[in-house]
């Protein structure tokens, strides 16, 4: 089994892939770019980076695999941790190549560092968009001859007296009809605000008559107070939801109040091997399951 494979995969559907015990992949969007000096046009991509403190097991990829493979998902979980074994040792001594993600290595301060593999892109909005290559387009500057000045002799031009009479008479005219429409608007405003008077007057005179009302019922409800249970020790996160049903069913045959919780971020649905209203008591019921029961439980906090 190659777990570079399984990564992959998952990575096309979602935002961060962790490795249990190791690190996760987080991706980021990029939106297009064009480079000025290669004049290439890149479409949109998903950038992957690598964080060492996302340790924690969240349940996609080993429910992922445990599906593909048709195996358990103790069986996945153990895969993985023998996967990463192997590539704790060989960093010890050389640099992780993680197919089609990048390179991993160590640096003075035994810290990982991760390089990207930029050739591969996870984001499926652009699949088969390819960088394209655009020729330098050359631009002349034409040259403009300045035009010779023209020499223009203004002449005062008399204006007839008609002209001057006609548009004083214009003037007159648009005064007039300014002063007419301003006078009905006037009174279609006194219209409308004595129709509206009348209309109030109507209104507060009015009187509802309900004949042969109902009778009142009083209704006495009685609510239940529930106590709210924020702590949850969850036992897995599965990808499809019949298998977080089956879980449930184990759980409870096993005596332990097992339900489904809900689906995180991820798409996964979460299933619960006991809720408490108290933290500490859900803190010494953890250790118990762990050193019991499940050593990958874990504490989850929804309030």
């Amino acid at each position: 089994m190659t777990l570079a494979t399984y990564i992959n995969d998952l990575l096309y559907r979602y935002d961060c892939v962790i490795v249990p015990d190791f690190g996760g992949f987080v991706t980021n969007k990029i939106g297009a770019k064009v480079n000025n000096f290669t004049h290439t046009f890149s479409a949109p991509t998903k950038q992957i980076t690598f964080n060492n403190l996302l340790k924690h097991n969240d349940g996609l990829l080993a429910n992922y695999i445990a599906s593909a493979e048709n195996i358990s998902f103790e069986k996945a979980s153990t895969a993985i941790s023998l996967s990463v074994i192997k590539w704790q040792n060989e960093l010890q001594s050389k640099a992780v190549e993680i197919e089609n993600l990048g390179v991993l290595s160590l640096n003075e301060e035994k810290q990982i560092v991760f390089e990207p593999n930029t050739t591969v892109n996870y984001l499926t909005e652009s699949f088969g968009l390819t960088t394209v290559e655009s020729s330098a387009i050359t631009r002349y500057k034409q040259q403009v001859k300045p035009l010779a000045p023209v020499l223009v002799k203004e002449e005062k031009k008399k204006i007839p007296a008609f002209i001057k009479y006609a548009a004083t008479a214009a003037i007159l005219l648009t005064l007039g009809f300014s002063a007419i429409n301003g006078y009905q608007q006037k009174q279609q405003k006194e219209v409308l605000a004595n129709q509206e008077k009348a209309l109030q007057k109507k209104i507060q005179s009015a009187t509802f008559v309900i004949s042969n009302p109902l009778p009142t019922i009083n209704l006495n409800v009685a609510k239940e107070k529930e106590v709210s249970k924020p702590y949850h020790i969850i036992a897995g996160a599965f990808q499809f939801a019949e298998n977080a049903e089956k879980k449930v069913k184990q759980l409870k045959a096993n005596g332990f109040d097992a339900k489904i919780i809900g689906v995180n971020k991820w798409g996964l649905t979460q299933v619960s091997f006991n809720s408490y209203a108290s933290r500490n008591e859900a803190t010494n019921n953890l250790y118990k399951i762990q050193d019991t029961v499940s050593k990958d439980a874990w504490l989850l906090i929804k309030k």
